[in-house]
């Protein structure tokens, strides 16, 4: 299966939650790389690649996040492979 690369931001009341720890959590489950940070407007920004199916699960939680979170909204687009090694958290 292909591997792919996947950006964007979440929105909603995904800051203060554990969204990040979250994310890292589920994205070192499905062996994804990639990383994923808290922006100064309330969002999370990510990025994460890895083998199609991977990529989708996590995109597929990432539009509910973890039990505390709310999300509002997802944008998520198609990038080139970044080549990123493991996932992490970035402040």
């Amino acid at each position: 299966m292909a591997r792919i690369c996947m950006h964007g931001y979440v929105r909603g009341h995904v800051q203060g939650v554990g969204f990040r720890q979250h994310t890292e959590e589920q994205a070192e489950r499905l062996n994804l790389d990639g990383w994923v940070r808290n922006l100064p407007d309330g969002a999370v920004e990510v990025l994460f690649e890895g083998e199609e199916d991977a990529v989708n699960e996590l995109a597929a939680w990432l539009e509910k996040g973890p039990e505390r979170a709310k999300v509002t909204g997802l944008e998520l687009e198609p990038q080139a492979l970044q080549g990123v090694t493991g996932f992490v958290m970035r402040r």
